[in-house]
């Protein structure tokens, strides 16, 4: 009965006879809703900015960002936690996404984990969680035991816990620190949260990494320029950040980028600044990252 009471579960008066609409009305109906999931995520942004602090906070202690949930809420963390690492030019360590049943749930669904709440503080535990990282567990329903398990053992360890929900007055929450509660109303496709909620739970982390990311140094104006040159999509991609930072010539980045080592924001300063790569090695470690300070 108690699930029955969740927004999330709620029929949608708009989608009825959704079995019955022509494809085309069925994708408008679609679009119609999913418009009104970044306006309702905007009203929980001074919660998703104390996560952001918190976690810039853990950063700087050594600390990590570790999100974990089950199903798709799960699998979204671990989405997230991955982009960092070429993006940001991340340590794999410091964003991690847990996902109940390990790596294999993120492909097949784990019949169980997420009923367990010892398995969300075991998951914790394996990590070697400590009191300087930051945990944000993530429910649509609000009320998923690995979760609560994990962010009750979080709050034994001493690390700043956080809880994302697509429901107003969630269970989670009330294990969590920081509550951030998004209600994105009924699903077209009752109970389906993989929809509105799934997308304002990726909304709601691509702000909380990105933001955080540029609060550590990770960004020069709004260039990607820890971008990790993984593969040649990339490699081009630095040379482009290069040339945009610098206003040089594609030449110009492509023999920086080289002399750096790969390294884009390295091959940046030395061009703004004449210095050469180990003096500009030395002043960004000195900035923290922050091309910037230095300039």
């Amino acid at each position: 009965m108690e699930l029955q009471k969740l927004t999330t579960e709620q029929r949608n008066k708009r989608s009825m006879d959704l079995d019955i609409l022509p494809s085309i009305d069925i994708l408008r109906l679609m679009n119609s809703e999913d418009q009104t999931v970044p306006l309702v995520v905007g009203k929980e942004l001074g919660q998703i900015e104390k996560v952001v602090k918190a976690a810039v906070r853990s950063f700087q202690l050594g600390g990590r960002l570790i999100y974990i949930g089950a199903g798709t809420s799960g699998r979204l963390g671990v989405l997230d936690a991955v982009e960092c690492v070429p993006t940001f030019s991340a340590d794999p360590s410091m964003v991690q996404g847990v996902i109940a049943g390990g790596e294999a749930a993120m492909t097949s669904a784990v019949e169980g984990a997420e009923d367990s709440p010892e398995l969300g503080k075991a998951d914790l535990k394996r990590i070697r969680l400590s009191e300087n990282d930051t945990v944000l567990g993530i429910a649509a329903s609000g009320r998923t035991p690995y979760v609560i398990g994990a962010l009750d053992y979080a709050k034994r360890t001493g690390a700043l816990t956080a809880s994302l929900a697509c429901n107003k007055g969630a269970k989670i929450s009330r294990h969590a620190d920081i509550a951030i509660e998004v209600d994105v109303g009924p699903e077209v496709l009752t109970g389906s949260t993989r929809l509105k909620s799934g997308t304002a739970q990726k909304l709601v982390l691509n702000m909380i990494s990105t933001a955080t990311m540029v609060g550590i140094g990770k960004v020069y104006k709004n260039l990607m320029v820890d971008v990790k040159p993984t593969n040649e999509k990339l490699v081009e991609r630095a040379k482009n950040i290069i040339m945009q930072a610098a206003g040089c010539s594609y030449e110009t980045a492509e023999q920086f980028l080289r002399e750096s080592g790969g390294n884009a924001k390295v091959a940046i300063v030395m061009l703004l600044t004449g210095l050469s790569k180990e003096e500009a090695c030395r002043r960004l470690e000195a900035a923290n990252g922050f091309v910037r300070k230095i300039m």
